[in-house]
C-alpha cells in the first residue's frame, strides 16, 4: 500500500513483526488479559483491586471510561478508576498517580493497565505512521510494602503542548466532531512528523533522566535497567549513549511488537523479568515521550 520494504522498516525504527488484534477485540477485552495475568502472578483476587488506572488512547468508546468496563469484567467489586490519556507517556504517568495513592496510605492495591489498540487509528496509505505502530496491553500491580521497603524512588514528568500540531488525531473530538467531511479527509487518523517528534523524543528522555539521577544522588551505572518507551531504536539507542548506559541495560524489545503505545513500558518490563534481566533489588528506570508532547520518567526499586 506504500512504498517501503522490510529493510527500510528495520533500518530505521528497529521493528520486525507486530500484533494486530482481531476485528471483534477491543482495547477493554486486551486489559483485562494484562491485567488477570498480573493478579495471577501475585496470587491477588480481583476484589482486592482498590483503584483501577486505564492509561489508554485508544478507548472502547468516548464514555464510558474503559477503566469502567475493565472494573466490570474483572469482578473488581468496589475498586474505582479512570482512563489516563498520556499517549506514549500514558503508563508511567500511571505509575506516579498509582505510587502517590499507595504512599499517602489510601490505598494498599492499586492496578495500573497500559493497553492500545492503534490499528483501528492507523491510516495504512500514510507511510511515516503506518510502520510503527502495534496492538498490545500489559499490566502492573501497585502495592503498598513492608515497613521500610522502597519500591517507589521518584519521578519527573512535564509536558509541552507546543508539540501537540507534530503528533495527534485530528477529529473525533469537541473541535472537529466526526463529519462525511472529517471521513472523506481521513482525519481520524494518527498524523505525525517524525522529526520534531525523534528530536523532542531524544533530547527530552536523556535530559530528564540525568535529572531525575541528579535530584536523588544516583549515578547512572548505579541503574539495574533502564526500560523505555518502545518508540524508535535509534531513539532508544541514543537515549542510553547520551545516559552512558551499556546496551545490556537497556531493555529493547521493539522488534517483537512495534509501538503499542501506552502498553510498551509494561510489555517490555514483561520480557525484562521472563528472561531474567529484572530481579528483585534492581533500580529500575521507566522513560518516555509521548504526544502532546508528554514526557516522563520514573524511578523504582524492583520488589517482586
Amino acid at each position: 500500500m506504500v512504498e517501503t520494504n522490510d529493510k527500510w522498516i528495520v533500518e530505521r525504527t528497529g521493528i520486525r513483526e507486530r500484533h494486530i488484534a482481531d476485528k471483534s477485540i477491543a482495547t477493554s477485552e486486551m486489559a483485562v488479559a494484562a491485567a488477570q495475568e498480573a493478579l495471577a502472578s501475585r496470587g491477588i483476587s480481583s476484589r482486592d483491586i482498590e483503584c483501577i488506572i486505564l492509561c489508554s488512547v485508544t478507548p472502547d468508546m468516548q464514555f464510558p471510561s474503559t477503566a469502567c468496563i475493565v472494573q466490570d469484567r474483572l469482578g473488581a467489586a468496589g475498586a474505582w478508576g479512570f482512563d489516563l490519556a498520556a499517549a506514549c507517556s500514558g503508563f508511567v504517568y500511571g505509575l506516579t498517580v498509582a505510587a502517590q495513592l499507595v504512599a499517602s496510605g489510601s490505598h494498599r492495591n492499586v492496578l495500573v493497565i497500559g493497553a492500545d489498540t492503534m490499528s483501528r487509528i492507523i491510516d495504512y496509505t500514510d507511510r511515516s505512521t503506518c510502520i510503527l505502530f502495534g496492538d498490545g496491553a500489559g499490566a502492573f500491580l501497585i502495592e503498598a510494602g513492608e515497613d521500610g521497603e522502597q519500591g517507589y524512588v521518584g519521578h519527573l514528568h512535564e509536558i509541552d503542548g507546543s508539540g501537540a500540531p507534530y503528533l495527534n488525531m485530528p477529529a473525533g473530538g469537541s473541535r472537529l466532531p466526526a463529519s462525511q467531511e472529517t471521513v472523506a479527509k481521513r482525519l481520524h487518523y494518527v498524523k505525525q512528523e517524525g522529526q520534531q517528534v525523534f528530536k523532542f523524543a531524544v533530547r527530552k528522555m536523556s535530559e530528564l533522566a540525568e535529572a531525575l539521577l541528579q535530584k536523588h544522588g544516583i549515578a547512572a551505572s548505579d541503574i539495574s535497567l533502564l526500560i523505555p518507551h518502545q518508540a524508535n531504536k535509534r531513539i532508544i539507542t541514543a537515549t542510553a549513549e547520551r545516559l552512558g548506559l551499556p546496551c545490556e541495560k537497556v531493555v529493547l524489545n521493539i522488534d517483537k511488537y512495534g509501538n503499542t503505545t501506552a502498553a510498551t513500558v509494561p510489555l517490555a518490563t514483561r520480557d525484562a523479568i521472563r528472561s531474567g534481566r529484572l530481579k528483585k533489588g534492581d533500580l529500575v528506570l521507566f522513560a518516555a515521550v509521548g504526544a502532546g508532547y508528554t514526557a516522563g520518567v520514573s524511578l523504582w526499586r524492583w520488589s517482586f
